[in-house]
């Protein structure tokens, strides 16, 4: 069982920065794939960005450029970047873990392991 927790989000003005952080325990990390999810008030839970076991990395493609996966198998700890944020990022965001050894997707049936979330609001 891999409990997951997220870390790092907060209140923030448009064009400015914030790292969330995923910390991942009781289970394996890095052999396992992670992503990043948010949903925003009154929407579905999309995609954002996932970083294989093996270090590729995927996004969604409106995100490009401004967002960067990276993880840290040593401190099971995997990263989400985010620059140059808009008020149309607000959300909570969510990461999520898969079982070992898989391909890289970014479809939520594809983890089986998810943190609580934490608040992004970007104020315009």
């Amino acid at each position: 069982q891999v409990h997951l927790v997220e870390s790092g989000g907060g209140l923030v003005q448009a064009g400015g920065s914030l790292r969330l952080s995923c910390a991942a325990s009781g289970g394996t990390f890095s052999n396992r794939n992670i992503g990043w999810f948010r949903q925003a008030p009154g929407k579905d839970r999309e995609f954002v960005a996932a970083v294989k076991w093996s270090g590729s990395t995927h996004y969604l493609d409106s995100l490009k450029g401004r967002f960067t996966i990276s993880r840290d198998n040593a401190k099971s700890t995997a990263y989400l970047q985010m620059n140059s944020l808009k008020p149309e990022d607000t959300a909570i965001y969510y990461c999520a873990a898969t079982g070992f050894l898989k391909g890289i997707s970014g479809e939520q049936m594809a983890y089986d392991y998810w943190g609580q979330g934490t608040q992004v609001t970007v104020s315009s």
